[in-house]
């Protein structure tokens, strides 16, 4: 490695990513090619992947001496994967990406562009979401909304993990050990000066995706409690609102009663509001839990991840 050149570590997660990882070799070898003002690592993050995934980057590790790979002793998720990136890679600046050649990896030539300019959070913004389905793309965005109200920071709105970090927000990044992590919003909370471009994202082209419906809702949950501490007023809000409720129905009951007398009646009524006051305090007890729950893993301070072997770029 070359002295005068900066070095750019390029943080792929991968989990049972056989399929891709030739080609996203490929694919970012050409592009890689045409930069030789830049050195580059690339850097696997191995998720605990259970087929062919370590033994290709091994093999491609012996090919090319620019990659290096960190294999973790179980499948962590994204967000630990990513925080190992983090905390392994080399470079001046870190670009974060998918295996999966969703993330065009000539958009990175712009990227750099502007990294050179002074910003140091270079982030893509999908301009289309590729074939995403219906139902898929409206919770999304609804989550996106919700969250953006709700938050004291600002979550960037259908901006992904794709985004080129400067040495600074590496840095920043890495001392949020926190084990409930939402990185989108820790993208936001760290600041730095922030730089859009925009980009149309490709089909999978290999394999199948790894995120179902229900991890995507768990995601949303993770960032609505890390990053705001709305639900908790909601359910104060509907707390105090219930119990004006109940209160005026109090008032009323008690005139009724000394207007007409108090005949033996209501019974469905009374049905009717203690199944939705206990809804209402289940719903409180469950936001509640949310937050203790995470309060619970905090307090253990348990590592993020365990690495079963690291091997460093041979460059």
């Amino acid at each position: 490695m070359s002295k005068e050149k900066k070095l750019v570590s390029i943080i792929v997660p991968a989990f049972n990513e056989e399929a891709s990882l030739r080609p996203f070799h490929e694919a970012m070898s050409q592009v890689t090619d045409g930069l030789p003002q830049y050195d580059f690592e690339l850097l696997f993050i191995n998720d605990g992947s259970t087929d062919k995934t370590q033994a290709i980057l091994k093999e491609l590790a012996e090919e090319d001496k620019r990659v290096a790979f960190v294999t973790l002793s179980r499948n962590f998720g994204k967000e630990a994967a990513m925080l190992a990136g983090f905390d392994h890679a080399r470079g001046h600046c870190a670009v974060v990406m998918d295996a999966d050649l969703q993330h065009p990896p000539h958009v990175i030539v712009e990227m750099l562009e502007q990294w050179e300019q002074g910003f140091e959070d270079v982030y893509a913004r999908r301009r289309t979401r590729g074939k995403e389905g219906w139902l898929r793309r409206r919770l999304t965005m609804l989550f996106y909304r919700i969250l953006a109200r709700s938050s004291r920071y600002e979550v960037l709105q259908n901006v992904g993990d794709f985004r080129l970090l400067d040495r600074k927000c590496i840095n920043a990044l890495r001392e949020l050990r926190e084990t409930e992590r939402y990185t989108k919003g820790l993208y936001s909370w760290i600041g730095f000066r922030k730089k859009e471009i925009l980009f149309d994202q490709e089909e999978r082209r290999y394999g199948k995706s790894h995120w179902s419906l229900l991890q995507l809702s768990g995601l949303a949950i993770e960032g609505l409690v890390s990053f705001s501490k709305a639900p908790l007023r909601i359910a104060t809000v509907i707390g105090l609102l219930t119990g004006l409720g109940a209160f005026i129905y109090l008032i009323y009951t008690f005139i009724k009663a000394l207007a007409y007398g108090d005949p033996v009646a209501g019974y469905p009524t009374l049905i009717c509001v203690m199944l939705f006051l206990g809804s209402v305090q289940l719903i409180c007890l469950g936001i509640i839990g949310e937050y203790l729950g995470r309060v619970f893993t905090e307090s253990k301070h348990r590592p993020n991840y365990l690495v079963e072997e690291y091997q460093p770029m041979k460059g």
